[in-house]
């Protein structure tokens, strides 16, 4: 087994020379009895808004201060050592930044052998070890906790995560074999795997309780004294600790094996077989099962090196600063100051988007909200429907009974326009034609204030030609939500030509109330997402149409490594919506985009797909297959990807060039946040740079600032 005490991390600190450490203060707390609790508190000395973080100095440092104190122990001095950190944070994990920047397989296992080395100190220090977990805990954060004997958390503490399978790692400082023989392979499945995948959802500190990573928990006014009690009675024995969750011997034999091979499946038909971290982490949680801790951590050494040093974890980097920093400065966004304030918001329509938007409005901005629609009928269906929906979020817990009764009373319902009268914003989710948007607003112009906002969620129309009859096309704007509504980051801001700067930061400033992330487009046809969509869609349905079976189709498309196949995604939006989009793009640039007839038919057919009562593909529908059939040119699957990826670094190309977005960022930001592109792909234009597209269309590269249009 590898001995830690002998290895020279010196490289790793010679990359970290400017690291903010975080250092390991100790103070004594006297315990019960003539006790000594040592206290080691994480501090980085700045405040809260920079967390600490476990760079090679900090690891050191922690190393030297855990062996100090088993010298201690050993003397009969203390009795314990906890660790905590600063106000509201523990740790943040290790400097992303730094790791990016690791030149080589042999400094990139250095990494996972220090982490290894300083956290696992607290398993060793002769008398029991806590982490009083008092705030933000997240990756190696967590694996300070997982390290010691024990831990508690605090009540308010409000992120818990191991969050690297999202970011192409995994957890590598003990996590992959320490969490799932603390609560079991399922449980550790869900945090490990589960929640990363979701949007790095992650866990407050009465779910660490419930799960059993934390053992006991305090309220936020009392915790460190409570937890400091609470330790005094586990090291005096009065104390003791169970832990339901804990795997017993029935489920190291069958559950664990069952659990993990489940778990496959749902990756792989949920994301395919591209990303490499979370099957290199459920590899490792399979032979967490057995052997020894020290056996477990070098597969993490080996794993984590691998990982750190591959092109995925450069992605990965890329899209994690694209999602926590640029999409937090949006480039061409007007100062905030210019803003509308916002008190009461109408939507046009009342089916089921529409309502969606109501149901967000309503609950992010705590304003009225007033739907209209055709008829009384379908104006209170869409009313129940987020009265409904306002119940179910009770019911979960989300909202209390006295805030759901509010927002219940925010929302009303009516035919009659100008009930609309003292509305300051206005969006519309009425049928995709242009003429039916164009309708709707000119009638409703009518009834508003002249200072009140237009919003348009169209998903491929020009934003200009829907307010062309408006008296005051200045005051409309593109706002282009993704579905589902309330859970898709993305909105699409669209700045049209006669747009004025205040309605653009009102729509900026009212995204962000939304908690979406907002992306400026030109008023172009498809903006951004849906261009790219339809450009692969497009290419999709040219190869079926020309021979090519649809299974060839949708494993040549897996390299992009995208959450579903070209057909998920035309039944996911609809045949009929699908055949709209193409048309919009074919009739804007009929020389790039496919115009197919077949896939009209389809939507009239109904489906591409064969599913079971549960929805579950079991193949291609014989209907669809028949309607496609007669091509005579089949590509291969190598030809299908090479023409799908040329064709998309062309587009992109164009649309920086006609200045569609900023920059080949913005473009990254919306199909990773609103199209699912993985994290471990980085975004569109790294991965076209790194295939070799972009040389073969362009003869350069979307990253390369010398380039017309990236970088800005």
């Amino acid at each position: 087994m590898t001995d830690y005490t002998t290895i020279d991390f010196t490289p790793l600190l010679e990359l970290s020379a400017d690291e903010v450490v975080t250092h390991s203060f100790v103070r004594d707390v006297p315990l019960s009895n003539g006790r000594t609790l040592a206290l080691v508190t994480l501090d980085n000395g700045r405040d809260h808004t920079r967390p600490n973080t476990l760079g090679p100095a900090t690891l050191l440092e922690f190393s030297a201060v855990m062996d100090a104190l088993k010298e201690r122990a050993a003397r009969g001095e203390i009795h314990g050592v906890a660790v905590t950190g600063k106000p509201f944070i523990l740790a943040a994990g290790a400097d992303l930044s730094k790791v990016a920047e690791i030149p080589s397989f042999a400094v990139g296992k250095l990494l996972g052998q220090l982490g290894h080395h300083a956290l696992g100190k607290q398993a060793e220090l002769g008398v029991p070890s806590f982490v009083f977990i008092n705030g933000l805990a997240l990756g190696g954060g967590l694996e300070i906790g997982l390290n010691a004997d024990y831990r508690t958390v605090d009540e308010s503490v409000a992120a818990i995560a191991l969050p690297e399978v999202f970011l192409g790692l995994i957890p590598g400082w003990g996590g992959a074999y320490l969490l799932p023989n603390l609560i079991g392979i399922e449980n550790a499945l869900k945090v490990i795997i589960e929640n990363p995948l979701k949007n790095n959802r992650t866990l407050k500190g009465k779910d660490a309780l419930a799960l059993g990573i934390a053992d006991q928990m305090f309220p936020a006014s009392t915790f460190l004294e409570k937890s400091i009690a609470w330790a005094d009675g586990v090291i005096a024995g009065t104390t003791k600790v169970e832990r339901p969750n804990a795997p017993g011997k029935v489920e190291k034999m069958v559950k664990w094996d069952i659990a993990i091979g489940v778990a496959r499946k749902m990756l792989e038909s949920r994301i395919g077989s591209v990303a490499a971290s979370p099957f290199v982490a459920l590899d490792l949680l399979k032979a967490a099962k057995s052997g020894t801790k020290a056996e477990a951590f070098e597969r993490e050494d080996e794993a984590l090196a691998t990982l750190v040093t591959g092109d995925q974890l450069q992605a990965s980097i890329y899209a994690f600063n694209l999602v926590q920093k640029r999409a937090k400065r949006p480039a061409g966004a007007p100062d905030k100051s210019l803003a509308k304030r916002i008190d009461k918001v109408g939507v046009i329509g009342a089916g089921l988007m529409a309502s969606q938007f109501a149901l967000l409005f309503v609950r992010r901005l705590q304003v009225p909200v007033v739907i209209t629609d055709l008829d009384q009928a379908r104006v209170d269906r869409g009313v129940a429907y987020i009265h409904d929906e306002i119940v179910a979020l009770h019911g979960k817990g989300r909202i209390s009974q006295d805030e759901a009764n509010r927002l219940q009373a925010l929302v009303t319902g009516t035919t009659d326009k100008a009930d609309f009268a003292d509305c300051d914003w206005v969006i519309e989710a009425v049928f995709e034609e242009l003429s039916v948007k164009q309708d709707v607003f000119a009638e409703t112009e009518k009834h508003l204030s002249p200072e009140a906002i237009l919003a348009t969620n169209t998903s491929s129309l020009s934003v200009a030609q829907i307010g062309a009859k408006l008296e005051h096309p200045e005051r409309l704007v593109g706002f282009h939500f993704f579905n589902p509504v309330a859970v898709m980051p993305l909105i699409e801001v669209v700045n049209a030509p006669a747009t004025n700067e205040q309605t653009l930061s009102t729509a900026m400033v009212i995204a962000g109330k939304l908690r979406k992330n907002a992306v400026i487009t030109r008023d172009t046809p498809g903006f951004v997402v849906n261009r790219l969509l339809a450009k692969l869609l497009g290419e999709a349905m040219h190869a079926v149409d020309t021979g090519t079976p649809f299974e060839v189709v949708n494993s040549a498309l897996d390299p992009f490594g995208l959450p579903m196949s070209a057909f998920e995604l035309l039944e996911l939006v609809g045949l009929t919506v699908g055949a709209h989009v193409l048309d919009t793009h074919h009739a804007a640039f009929p020389d790039r985009f496919y115009d197919s007839e077949n896939l009209h038919t389809l939507a009239e057919h109904g489906k591409i797909f064969d599913r079971d009562a549960k929805g579950k593909i079991k193949g291609f529908d014989k209907g669809a297959v028949k309607i496609v059939a007669g091509g005579t040119t089949p590509m291969t699957s190598t030809e299908i990807l090479k023409r799908v990826e040329d064709g998309l670094a062309d587009e992109i190309k164009r649309m920086l060039d006609d200045e569609v977005v900023h920059a080949a960022e913005d473009i990254d930001l919306c199909m990773i946040l609103g199209a699912g592109w993985p994290f471990q792909m980085g975004g569109a234009t790294p991965y076209l740079d790194r295939v070799g597209a972009s040389e073969r269309v362009f003869g350069g590269s979307f990253h390369d600032p010398h380039i017309r249009g990236v970088g800005r």
